[in-house]
């Protein structure tokens, strides 16, 4: 069985447990994902579709050695037993169990160029008196000793679009007909953004 699928990011809701409590979901569209090559140890899956006149002739021969019509939108490889597949066949949620945990790959939203106030937190400076450095980093460096800006410096620059791994969040609802995944907490990235889900060993962040 594979470790993980390719899916795709479709918003936040919430769903309500037996006890009438509210929990906080992401639905992702996970797979279905079509087995394009089979390694020792490990699965390589496609997900989605590319129009033929977009995809090199590399990748529509190695989508035709498996059977495909079409060459995947995107390809990732996951963890497998190498005996469960062979090319063609199809991966879907249904290899995730509602309990288990989870991790989230994708990622996040871009944020641009931004000062320290917001990528880092920062405190900023005075807010009255004819301040006029509120959102400003102040001091950056000592001064004669090394008179220079230390490596690492938290500074301001862009933000966001970066890949990002949200661990250990819990599997609350399968929709198998559907393809959906309802996972608890938040995941990195936008709407509609593409997502890799792996299987997870350990306690859930949430306990």
């Amino acid at each position: 069985m594979a470790n993980g699928l390719i899916g795709r990011k479709l918003g936040m809701t919430r769903v309500f447990a037996e006890d009438g409590s509210s929990v906080p979901v992401t639905v992702i569209e996970a797979g279905p994902c079509r087995v394009l090559l089979v390694k020792e140890g490990a699965v390589q899956l496609g997900y989605g579709a590319q129009a033929p006149h977009r995809a090199s002739r590399a990748e529509l021969g190695h989508a035709k050695a498996a059977s495909l019509e079409a060459a995947p939108r995107i390809l990732r490889e996951f963890g497998s037993n190498a005996q469960a597949y062979k090319p063609g066949d199809t991966v879907t949620v249904g290899i995730f169990t509602p309990g288990e945990l989870v991790k989230v790959t994708g990622t996040s939203k871009g944020r641009g160029f931004q000062g320290l106030v917001h990528r880092y937190g920062a405190g900023g400076g005075p807010e009255t008196h004819g301040n006029t450095r509120h959102r400003k980093p102040g001091s950056i460096s000592p001064g004669t000793d090394p008179s220079r800006v230390i490596k690492g410096k938290r500074l301001p620059g862009h933000m966001g679009a970066e890949r990002h791994t949200e661990m250990g969040l819990k599997v609350v609802r399968i929709d198998a007909e559907r393809n959906l995944l309802f996972v608890r907490g938040a995941v990195p990235g936008a709407k509609h953004g593409i997502l890799l889900v792996n299987k997870q060993h350990g306690r859930s962040r949430h306990d």
